[in-house]
This record gives structure tokens, sequence and C-alpha cells, in this order.
């Protein structure tokens, strides 16, 4: 009797009701509702969230103390957990369509995953990938913005920076606006400028506002856990109790842009009541949508995107 020749092995697909994208506080909040509605959740990880770089955030609900990053991320992942939540270090790498259900291609992102598989499958896909900043290439800017030398949101913690000598770091208008929200704060705030002086249209507002312009190269600038100097040649140096970075961010739509995601000119997500973007299934939230890059922002978008999740989960099992 011969043997049977041996099938060859089949790529294992993983199936969920809902995969999110992200790992950050909106991806981490809506796995929590989605666990609590009981339905299979997948989160992929796929690197540091934009929260774990904040030393200490006064303005996030519920923590009259102020409460870091990591800590807050640490709390919700455990949150996520309790409710059955899977986590997974892997980016998606692709998004595509297999009948009624997405199906995504898996990168890890910290090594590979023994017995894990490259696919994953779900009918409903969220994605809370938000977005990267823009940093100047500086020795030193990890340990300043532990130490909240650096900052890059006036929103979040300009508070904590009340009657200090604020600089504004930035390349064009952005940083012009940037530098006038900041003169709520302080009388002493300098644009530090970059690049060519043609992309500041901004001066007369700048000179409303009482902010100095200092045009500067990256070579003049040092950043630490204990200063910010401008060393130039043609003045003496100068200090600086903080400096805010102006440089923009890199959206991370790419999943849903490529599938022809609505989006406006900054590249932000068109979203509907719901937070579904312009793709059946594909919800979004978060920094990667239009509007307010704050975390509880971000926790109210993706609790509203898992509870309208849950209901049309509801309504296709009937």
């Amino acid at each position: 009797m011969t043997k049977a020749a041996a099938l060859p092995d089949t790529p294992r697909v993983d199936d969920y009701d809902v995969i999110i994208v992200g790992a950050g506080p909106a991806g981490l909040t809506a796995a929590t509702y989605l666990g609590r509605f009981r339905r299979k959740v997948l989160i992929l990880d796929g690197g540091r969230p934009r929260a774990d770089w904040i030393p200490e955030s006064h303005n996030t609900p519920g923590f009259p103390g102020g409460v870091g990053g990591r800590q807050l991320l640490a709390d919700m992942d455990r949150q996520a957990r309790l409710y059955g939540a899977e986590r997974r270090a892997a980016r998606a790498q692709s998004l595509s369509r297999m009948a009624e259900r997405f199906e995504v291609t898996l990168e890890t992102a910290r090594g590979d995953l023994a017995g894990a598989p490259a696919q994953v499958r779900a009918r409903f896909v969220l994605l809370a990938t938000g977005v990267i900043d823009r940093l100047p290439d500086l020795d030193g800017m990890e340990a300043a913005i532990k130490a909240a030398k650096v900052r890059m949101c006036p929103i979040c913690d300009a508070y904590e920076a009340i009657d200090q000598t604020i600089a504004v770091l930035g390349e064009g208008d952005l940083g012009a606006r940037e530098a006038a929200f900041l003169r709520t704060y302080s009388p002493r705030v300098t644009l530090l400028h970059l690049g060519d002086p043609a992309m500041l249209t901004a001066r007369e507002t700048l000179d409303e506002h009482g902010v100095e312009i200092m045009p500067i190269t990256l070579a003049d600038l040092a950043v630490g856990p204990e200063t910010v100097t401008v060393a130039r040649s043609d003045q003496a140096p100068r200090t600086f109790d903080c400096l805010y970075l102006a440089l923009g961010c890199e959206m991370q739509t790419g999943l849903a842009t490529d599938w022809g995601a609505a989006h406006d000119d900054d590249g932000n997500l068109i979203v509907s009541a719901h937070q579904e973007t312009s793709v059946e299934g594909l919800y979004a939230a978060g920094d990667v949508v239009r509007g307010l890059n704050q975390i509880a922002v971000a926790a109210a978008e993706a609790a509203i995107a898992a509870t309208d999740i849950h209901k049309r989960l509801r309504a296709l099992s009937r």
C-alpha cells in the first residue's frame, strides 16, 4: 500500500469580529468597549504610540495629579485584556477583501511570532494608527522630550509653561500659528524659524502678538534634559525654558487611502458621525481623523466607533 503524498501546508488565518490597527489610546479604548460587548478583538501593535512620549499629562480627564503616557497606556492595555482583547506585536502591511471580510497581511514588528499566522480576518477594521511627529535630527532629543524641555503639543501642556521663556521651532506659518497661540501663556515667545524666510507669510500676525522671530539653522540649536540653547555666530547664546516643535507630522493613513478612503488636504481621514470612513466597514479614530489630537477625543471617537460596530455585528447575526 503506497503512502499518500502529504498535502502542502495551508497558511493559517485567524478570524475575529474586529481588528484594531494601533495600540494607542484610541485603539485600546475601542478594544475595551468591544471586549465588554463580548466581541472577539485583535489589537495590532506596530510600534511605539505617540502617547508613549508624554512625560506627564495634566489635561487627561480623571488624573488631577497628572499621568505619564507610558503608565496610561499600560493601564489601558491591562483594562482591554481584562475583557479578552488579544494583542500582537505586528504591523498591518496590507488590507484586502475576502467576500464580506477584511483580510490583513501582517509584518511582525519585533521578531517573528512562532506559529502566528501571516494573515488575519475580520468583518470590521478600526484604524487607530495615529500620526508620527517630525523630529529634528538633534542629539539629546529623546532625553529632552522626557524631561519636558522639548514639547510637541501646546494644547496639552502650555499651561505648565506659563510665564516661561518659550521657543517654537518651525518652518513657515505652522510655527507662526503655534507661537501666536502660546502668547496666551507667556509674554516671552520666540519663533526659531528654519529654512527660506519667504515661507513665513504671517509676520504681521507675529508682530501683533509680540512674537520675536529668530532665523536659525539646526546647527545653531542644542537641546538636552537641562537646557535649550541657540548659539548663532552673530550674537550671544540664548537659552529657553522649553522648546515647542512645530514641524508637522506624518499621517499613518496608507491602509485606508490605498482603498480610496476620503481625506482632507492635510491627509486626515474623513469619517461619518459613527467614525466610518468612506470605505464600508473600515472605521477610524484618534489622531488619524480630522479634528483635535487629544487623548480624550481619541477615546471618545473609539467609543463611538466600537458601539456602532457592535450594533452592526448584532444586525448581521440576526
